[in-house]
């Protein structure tokens, strides 16, 4: 009798496992196929603002770089090489307008009025072509990161990256830079002149201004935003169904237990 009621006490100890386990496994693939808490209430999408779309007119024109560069760079060695052979002979002037302006040719060595202009070859040398180099890298890095919106540096920079092509092309043809543009004027019996110049002074001076007027004027607002639309709710997926005769085998087993 004592060995029945032990039996017994285990078979009633074991019924709640023993029910438990079909059910559990009956809905373990249920809770691994489930969908998210609550799925009646709209998932959250990705917030407005989160990303921002690059315009397809934010890329750099690159072609518009290459040909104002280029187009700049020709006019300054065409108008260098009629200089050199219009006022390379007597009288070597051309005056444009009396006491103000002339073309004269120039042979500078140095920089903008005259810096550098004394120093030893083998540093004047090395030291323009490196802050040309500089300059031009400058440039283009700058230009990589142009916006739609900045309309006046996007012709800016093609004029001073031209300029600086021309003056560099000297330094490395001649070793010095030809200048022939002399504007002076007269001040109470003093003639004050303006350091002579080229055209790719010029088209640096053009392209500086552009690059102030850039700095000035330009908004550079966000970028039109996209909002993103959130994801349309799912439906909950219905759970299996546990069959009644799993619910019943540990019922059956139960009282085939106290009978015996």
């Amino acid at each position: 009798m004592e060995d029945q009621k032990e039996a017994q006490s285990d078979n009633h100890d074991a019924e709640p496992e023993a029910e438990a386990a079909p059910v559990a496994a009956a809905l373990v693939p249920a809770i691994a196929g489930a969908p998210a808490i609550a799925p009646e209430i709209p998932r959250i999408g990705v917030p407005t603002g989160a990303g921002r779309p690059i315009p397809a007119e934010g890329s750099p024109n690159y072609l518009l770089l290459a040909v104002v560069s280029i187009v700049t760079l020709g006019v300054d060695i065409a108008s260098k090489n009629w200089a050199e052979k219009a006022l390379e002979a007597y009288p070597g002037t051309i005056a444009l307008w009396d006491n103000h302006a002339a073309l004269i040719l120039a042979k500078n060595r140095g920089g903008a009025w005259g810096f550098f202009q004394t120093a030893n070859e083998s540093i004047r040398r090395p030291f323009f072509l490196l802050v040309s180099a500089a300059a031009i890298i400058f440039i283009v890095t700058l230009f990589r990161r142009l916006q739609p919106r900045q309309h006046a540096l996007r012709w800016g920079l093609p004029l001073v990256m031209g300029g600086a092509l021309g003056n560099v092309f000297d330094r490395i043809r001649y070793g010095y830079v030809i200048d022939f543009i002399d504007l002076h004027t007269i001040y109470k019996g003093v003639d004050h002149h303006w350091p002579t110049f080229n055209v790719a002074d010029i088209a640096i001076c053009v392209g500086v201004g552009l690059m102030a007027v850039d700095m000035f004027t330009s908004r550079r607002g966000p970028a039109p935003i996209t909002p993103v639309p959130a994801p349309a709710p799912q439906e909950p997926a219905a759970a299996p169904e546990v069959s009644s005769e799993t619910n019943a085998e540990p019922e059956q087993e139960a009282r085939a237990a106290e009978e015996a």
